[in-house]
């Protein structure tokens, strides 16, 4: 059984930097595409950024584009989100997911979820 494990949020100031890991344990990962969506309290589930880890193609929402980074790493088995220049407006619960059967954008494709880890910018 595959799990996913994220870590690395924390509280930052609204300008500073976190990287998120996700450590995925049971099966390795290496040819599944994976990504990372966020979830604001009262709000839907939305994508922030994908790896394809087959291709290394990476695809970003437009709001994080320039200042989030997706990558990789397959001897660990895991992957990480740096995200650069925080904005208050992305405190969330920060998700990783993997394996979409189908638009890599949609959190439905998704069925391997981790628990989330919460990501506070204060302002």
């Amino acid at each position: 059984q595959v799990q996913l494990v994220e870590s690395g949020g924390g509280l930052v100031q609204a300008g500073g930097s976190l990287r998120l890991s996700c450590a995925a344990s049971g099966r390795t990962l290496s040819r599944y595409t994976m990504a990372w969506f966020r979830q604001a309290p009262g709000k839907e589930r939305e994508f922030v950024a994908a790896i394809n880890r087959i291709s290394s193609d990476t695809y970003y929402a437009h709001s994080v584009k320039g200042r989030f980074t997706i990558s990789s790493d397959s001897a660990k088995n895991t992957v990480y989100l740096q995200m650069n220049s925080l904005k208050s407006e992305e405190t969330a619960v920060y998700y990783c997911a993997a394996d979409p059967s189908g638009t890599y954008r949609t959190p439905s494709s998704y069925r391997l979820w981790g628990q989330g880890t919460q990501v506070t910018v204060s302002s």
